[in-house]
């Protein structure tokens, strides 16, 4: 039996991505509007929620590692991609767990804890003042080989404009500077509501908040990066020359037997087209090492245009084998030290490549937003400059001489680096 909610002390545990966060905070909004009592301490809850991921193995590993921590002693609930993936297998093996759920499955968790289901509430944000994101839409179209999350979250359902801009004038109405697109296939939005590609639009929109400082693209399709959009990018106030671009790899054959569309000379082209407008863009891409059908000559093809220094930030990707993916029956011949080893060797360089990039930032100016103090230090203000995205792409650690407050802007000059952090000082007039 669950809990009434005058007795309810939840607990809630957000795992795995940006998008998954989102869907957490629509869950705190609709627990609170519907008069549970939440807990920032899972040690004081009597019932726990946890928001899984079911991407990758890794993630896999780490939600049922929080689910057996927690259902010792309390109540749990179990929900998100991992559940939408698993939910038999789960409810089969960790039997105590209280119940089950999928994604988007927040008015039946209320239901579920005996809670009244709430109209529209606004989410609770939990990221710090200086950022939010905006997830833009569900589910994903592609059909690429190594991904199961079409068979997780469907088919591609965009957000409409008119909802998206009353949920970034909130956002904004909150004090937030930044905000981030997010969705599994950015440039994808508004073709299955509008009949043709929609993002611009939006963008358009969005720009004309007031309050909204900076407006970030995160998970750009590259065959979708077309003129049209670094053209609008080139010319925004707000929108930053971002490019986050997950390219998997570079190798033809590898991107053949990965159904991405493309091959290498479309992503060097892309590259240039990018520079050659917009010479001081920052790009970010991932990787994928370990693919069933990456050999020596595809990896060594791959380290050597990371070498090439395009980007600032690449997240490199172990292959995890997926059920359910294109993939699946090439199998896994690589041994996981094989992988880690392919993995470590791309960080490698590309900690090379951030070094000589960081070198030529010393001295210069930029505006710093700030997310908040150092949680170790407690004293050192930290945020980030534009080229810097939250929680993947470093940080910046700020010499002031007075308090900063969390989401202002400062200005400050680069004065050092450490590794893939900035240290900064405030610019003085």
């Amino acid at each position: 039996m669950a809990c009434k909610g005058d007795e309810l002390k939840i607990g809630v545990i957000s795992l795995g991505c940006s998008k998954n966060l989102v869907d957490t905070e629509v869950l705190l909004g609709k627990l609170n509007s519907a008069g549970a009592k939440l807990v920032d301490d899972p040690k004081k809850a009597n019932t726990i929620i946890i928001n899984t991921c079911g991407f990758i193995n890794p993630a896999k590993e780490e939600a049922i590692d929080y689910i057996l921590e927690y259902a010792e002693n309390k109540k749990v609930i179990v929900m998100g991609c991992l559940v939408e993936r698993y939910k038999e297998e789960l409810q089969k093996e960790i039997p105590e767990v209280q119940a089950y759920f999928g994604t988007e499955s927040w008015d039946q968790i209320l239901e579920f804890l005996g809670l009244k289901k709430v109209e529209k509430v606004q989410r609770i944000l939990t990221t710090p003042k200086s950022y939010a994101y905006l997830k833009i839409s569900e589910g994903c179209n592609r059909l690429c080989s190594f991904c199961a999350i079409p068979s997780i979250r469907g088919k591609y359902r965009s957000k409409s404009i008119q909802e998206l801009v009353e949920e970034a004038k909130w956002i904004a109405e909150n004090g937030v500077k930044e905000l981030c697109l997010i969705s599994q296939d950015t440039t994808y939005y508004g073709r299955d509501l509008y009949g043709k590609n929609a993002l611009l639009k939006l963008l358009e929109k969005l720009e004309d908040i007031e309050g909204i400082e900076w407006v970030r693209l995160l998970y750009l399709y590259p065959t979708d990066v077309n003129d049209e959009l670094i053209d609008y990018i080139k010319n925004s106030s707000k929108v930053l020359p971002y490019f986050d671009i997950p390219l998997q790899h570079v190798s033809d054959r590898v991107l053949k037997s990965m159904r991405r569309g493309y091959g290498k000379d479309f992503v060097e082209s892309l590259v240039e087209r990018i520079f050659s407008k917009i010479p001081n863009a920052v790009l970010r891409t991932s990787f994928i090492v370990g693919y069933p059908e990456e050999d020596t000559k595809d990896f060594e093809e791959l380290i050597e245009f990371v070498q090439k220094g395009y980007f600032h930030w690449v997240g490199v990707f172990s292959y995890s084998h997926e059920d359910g993916t294109f993939a699946e029956p090439l199998g896994d011949p690589i041994p996981e030290e094989e992988k880690e080893r392919r993995r470590a060797l791309i960080y490698e360089v590309q900690s090379e490549v951030i070094e000589e990039k960081y070198r030529r930032l010393l001295g210069k100016s930029f505006r710093m937003l700030v997310d908040g103090y150092d949680e170790e230090m407690n004293i050192v203000p930290v945020g980030r400059l534009w080229f810097q995205a939250p929680e993947v792409d470093g940080l910046c650690y700020l010499e002031a001489e007075r308090v900063v407050k969390e989401g202002e802007m400062v200005d400050v000059v680069v004065k050092d680096f450490r590794e893939f952090d900035l240290l900064v000082e405030e610019k003085n007039e």
